[in-house]
């Protein structure tokens, strides 16, 4: 295949030098990025031949849909060769998340899946809620859908196998039974309530009821308490018994049947309204633990950019529900690992599967037509999904009707109305004390934390909301005001460009459309001062004074450029999303107040800036003496005591702290 092949193409617009590079690829598997002549990168693929799918998009006429307008903006073209499909997969996936080009179908990266731990490297383990990195030391089960899930397992097996729950150094410091014994939730192996031996039997039957083996726990208990009974042991086989029945009601409760112990996935797909909803059930061990509902962004574009004919026969293209659901079980398998089985309507590429399975280590099947319980599950996970889908079309209509009610309400036109951008400011502290600033952004009809700012207020008098307001409204719009006005005086006066800071020329792009700070007069008087002297457009400020009785619905809208006072009505739903971008910058303030004040007073940043004292060494000096007083109290002697800490490291501890 040579450039000539293009020639009566749509791509004939392309430069001679793209179209030769397209036609010099090799039919290896990889990884292609399209970028935009401002070097924007608008798609990023996989292939398991190069040449085969890149060339697809140069020989077919797209017509005036979006992919074909990307096809037109493509100027550039970046590939990556990999050894197999399955490393071009993972490659795909990193830069989809790292990069977020604007035509691909683009889930969350969601790492918070919490899962349930067992502490098998202890003596006598503790079943614990748990997110984070693992540990070969431990055991987990999950991941669960949410922390709900874990938690209903985790009263499961209290109730059942009546595993502790308690932290390490708490069991190791009792010396009586606490209540979780008493109300028959806890054996109490940190007294002596039961022996080690048989503890574990306890924990063993747990962690085989986790894995799905209901009849092999059921048929063990049942031996053990007939053993007992013929021994005579009659109040240890009555505890067995108990423990049976609780489990036979818990797996009533749940009407699984024993045996049906595979780990599956359930997938539903719902799309409607130019949004997309992936509904997600997981069933592990036999057990339904929940489902979540994901919602990815660029659907419009992204679903067109799958449909673009590839490695994929030209009679089968894919749904727009199949194009949703092969970019979620892309981008999630590759971070979580896959059960064995996926269960779901759509139809799943089979080479994708190979290349998941090829990762996790185990084969995957694809259930599209299941039966009994499963399809139950399915349908339930379809139920789901609708429900989910309609919730957020609701929501997010209602938000925008919030966003246009606010524009017209200051007389804003219909432009700005629809990309309103509001930065929110609170103060928060405790009698003067660990004050901090907090910055919310509302953008796009929705709140957006990922640009939230919080600011530590230093170098003021204590208590001085003024001040502090005064501090926090600079320290954000300085460089803002810097970028705004540094073009026009660089051409008076004949200065270079390099004079304003990268920083300012970024900020630039980001000075909102309202900002709202939380107070009266005196709140509004000091963004004066302060965008005044930052020669900043004082029609932005609106402050949000407290009605009458200060009641909440009677708030009211004091203007810094001398405009006359606006109340609303108490339903007006410009009012609606006033307060409510405002509870949650006061939300945001007294988080990260709280978080400083107790550090302050725990003493936790003391000893976190001492060298050599880690998070593990700083949790048994507080055990070991109650507290940061104790440590501050304790001799050099005292210190080394504590496991880990050196004559060397409590001299300097010591010296330190004193």
């Amino acid at each position: 295949m040579t450039a000539d092949s293009f020639s009566d193409s749509p791509a004939s617009a392309h430069s001679a030098e793209l179209l030769a590079q397209v036609a010099a690829l090799p039919h290896l598997p990889g990884v292609y990025r399209y970028f935009a002549a401002d070097g924007t990168l608008l798609y990023v693929g996989k292939a398991r031949d190069l040449r085969k799918r890149v060339s697809s998009y140069f020989q077919k006429d797209h017509g005036g849909t979006r992919i074909g307008l990307m096809v037109t903006r493509i100027a550039r073209l970046d590939t990556t060769v990999t050894r197999t499909e399955a490393e071009a997969l993972l490659l795909e996936n990193n830069l989809i998340k790292t990069q977020h080009p604007r035509y691909n179908i683009l889930f969350r990266d969601d790492k918070s899946y919490p899962y349930l731990q067992i502490t098998t490297a202890h003596a006598f383990p503790r079943v614990a809620y748990y997110r984070g990195a693992t540990d070969r030391r431990q055991q987990y089960f999950g991941p669960y859908p949410n922390a709900w899930s874990v938690k209903e397992s985790i009263a499961v097996l209290q109730k059942v196998f009546q595993l502790r729950t308690c932290e390490d150094t708490v069991f190791a410091n009792r010396s009586r039974p606490c209540l979780l014994h008493q109300i028959h939730r806890c054996t109490a192996p940190c007294v002596g309530k039961i022996s080690a031996d048989d503890y574990a039997r306890d924990v063993q039957h747990a962690v085989r009821f986790l894995r799905g083996d209901h009849s092999v726990v059921l048929g063990d208990l049942q031996l053990q308490m007939q053993s007992l009974s013929e021994a005579l042991r009659f109040e240890d086989a009555a505890g067995l018994r108990d423990q049976i029945a609780a489990l036979s009601g818990v797996l009533q409760q749940q009407s699984m049947e024993v045996g049906s112990a595979q780990d599956v996935d359930i997938l539903a797909v719902a799309i409607k309204g130019g949004r997309a909803c992936v509904n997600l059930a997981m069933v592990r061990g036999g057990r339904h633990l929940g489902d979540r509902a994901y919602f990815p962004s660029q659907v419009q574009a992204g679903l067109e950019a799958e449909e673009a004919p590839g490695d994929q026969e030209p009679d089968t293209p894919r749904s727009a529900a199949q194009s949703v659901l092969h970019a979620f079980v892309a981008q999630h398998y590759i971070q979580m690992a896959p059960p064995p089985v996926l269960v779901c309507a759509e139809r799943i590429d089979p080479e994708l599967l190979d290349i998941l399975g090829e990762h996790a280590g185990h084969r995957m099947q694809h259930v599209a037509q299941p039966r009994g319980q499963r399809r139950d599950w399915l349908d339930m996970a379809q139920k789901g999904a609708q429900i989910a889908l309609a919730r957020l079309l609701a929501e997010e209509g209602s938000q925008r009707e919030r966003t246009l009610a606010l524009a017209q309400a200051l007389g804003l036109d219909a432009t700005q109305a629809e990309n309103l951008r509001v930065e929110c400011f609170d103060i928060s502290h405790t009698a003067g004390e660990a004050t901090q600033a907090s910055c919310v952004v509302y953008a796009d009809h929705a709140m957006q934390p990922a640009q939230y700012r919080r600011f530590r207020i230093s170098d003021i008098t204590p208590g001085d909301d003024y001040a502090a307001m005064r501090q926090v409204l600079t320290r954000r719009y300085k460089r803002l005001a810097e970028a705004q006005s540094a073009p026009a005086s660089q051409v008076d006066a004949g200065e270079a460009d390099a004079d304003v800071s990268p920083a300012a020329k970024n900020e630039k792009a980001k000075m909102p459309d309202l900002v709202l700070v939380d107070g009266g007069r005196g709140q509004v008087a000091m963004a004066r001062e302060v965008f005044t002297e930052l020669g900043l457009d004082l029609g932005l400020i609106v402050g949000v004074e407290k009605g009458e009785g200060r009641k909440v619905g009677l708030e009211e809208l004091v203007f810094a450029d001398g405009r006359p006072k606006l109340t609303l009505p108490a339903d007006s739903a410009a009012l609606m999303l006033v307060a409510q971008i405002r509870d949650e910058a006061h939300r945001f303030a007294i988080t990260g107040m709280r978080a400083a004040r107790a550090k302050v007073r725990t003493g936790g940043s003391r000893l976190e800036d001492i060298p050599g004292i880690g998070p593990k060494r700083r949790a048994k000096l507080l055990a070991r003496f109650g507290g940061i007083r104790g440590v501050e109290a304790a001799s050099e002697d005292e210190l080394m005591t504590v496991d880990g800490i050196s004559s060397e490291l409590a001299h300097m501890l010591y010296k330190a702290l004193h």
